[in-house]
């Protein structure tokens, strides 16, 4: 009776002892600067979002509505009926820019080959993918319109 007890301990041992020499997993996610903030995010794999809309993952970045308007967008994850996960981030162009930043988390949507999503503030946002870069296209409440090339950013 008491072999049973002794295997299950050792079991038990070699078993802790297999785990505190596994290599740790870095659960943590990229990080990287945009527009004066920094923002961490994690994309999704390729694979898990449908063919279609493939080319709009992942972190599109150095552009630029004005000269005083830096401008960052991250498309995380979208799913099968085109909803896509967002992060946008705006801020000053340089050290000297006027401008507020921010960074808002929310949703899109990608219909006809273009993500949409529309601000607090009411400006309307679209982005095309062009040959290498997204195409950003913002309207102000006003009516006033900006366009940007967006790079991919690795």
């Amino acid at each position: 009776m008491l072999l049973p007890p002794l295997v299950v301990s050792c079991l038990a041992l070699s078993a802790a002892a297999a785990w505190a020499q596994a290599p740790p997993t870095d659960q943590s996610q990229p990080g990287r600067v945009f527009c004066d903030r920094n923002v961490t995010y994690r994309i999704a794999e390729p694979a898990t979002v449908p063919q279609l809309y493939r080319g709009f993952l992942g972190a599109w970045s150095d552009a630029a509505w004005d000269p005083n308007t830096c401008a960052a967008l991250i498309i995380d994850h979208v799913e099968p009926d085109g909803t896509a996960s967002i992060i946008y981030v705006f801020g000053p162009l340089g050290s000297a820019g006027r401008v507020t930043g921010g960074t808002l988390h929310g949703t899109g949507i990608i219909r006809d080959g273009e993500l949409r999503f529309q601000n607090s503030d009411g400006a309307q946002f679209g982005f095309r993918p062009g040959i290498a870069d997204l195409i950003g296209r913002m309207t102000t409440p006003n009516g006033q319109s900006y366009e940007a090339a967006f790079k991919k950013t690795l």
